[in-house]
């Protein structure tokens, strides 16, 4: 089951699925342009650095899916605002990295699991860490922040019924190292 309710916990890590945050916290339009996934992944690592205080950030990963989409001229891994950011390797999901951090965590009690992933939730609580979906995360550090509620976009449940325009399937090959 994951947690509905989260509290910040003092010497708690914090590992998080980038991307489902993304998507949750509304950073993702339906459409990026070029340069656009890079700017969703800087907001969320400005979000997270204004929210957390300096000993939070220094304790929180965020992984991302990296293939092809990592952004070329930065490490797989890099500390950016205080925070540790992990890209997937290619032709391995950001998952599967996911579920190797959470097997190799030292303290996996102190660990705080925040995706929507159900694959992930498991994995965390067979090791006796917290998992929290990440809508309800979200919710507590808007809550905490004393912030307005955060705009959640309910999950997909479809793809997009418009077709892409040309310019934006260019930047789309570019952005995943295509074209």
């Amino acid at each position: 089951m994951v947690t509905r309710f989260f509290a910040f916990r003092p010497r708690m890590t914090l590992l998080i699925d980038g991307y489902n945050l993304l998507h949750v916290a509304g950073l993702m339009g339906r459409r990026l342009g070029p340069g656009g996934l890079e700017r969703a992944r800087n907001a969320l690592l400005g979000l997270l650095a204004s929210s957390l205080t300096p000993e939070e950030a220094a304790r929180t990963i965020v992984v991302f899916d990296a293939g092809a989409k990592a952004p070329r001229d930065r490490p797989r891994h890099e500390l950016l605002h205080g925070i540790q950011v992990q890209y997937s390797e290619p032709g391995e999901e950001a998952d599967d990295l996911l579920e190797r951090l959470i097997a190799a965590d030292s303290a996996p009690k102190q660990l705080t699991v925040v995706s929507g992933d159900h694959r992930l939730q498991r994995a965390a609580k067979r090791r006796k860490a917290t998992a929290v979906a990440s809508e309800a995360w979200l919710e507590e550090l808007n809550r905490r922040r004393g912030g307005p509620p955060p705009t959640v976009r309910p999950p997909r449940t479809s793809k997009p019924t418009e077709p892409l325009t040309a310019e934006e399937v260019d930047a789309w090959l570019k952005e995943f190292g295509v074209g």
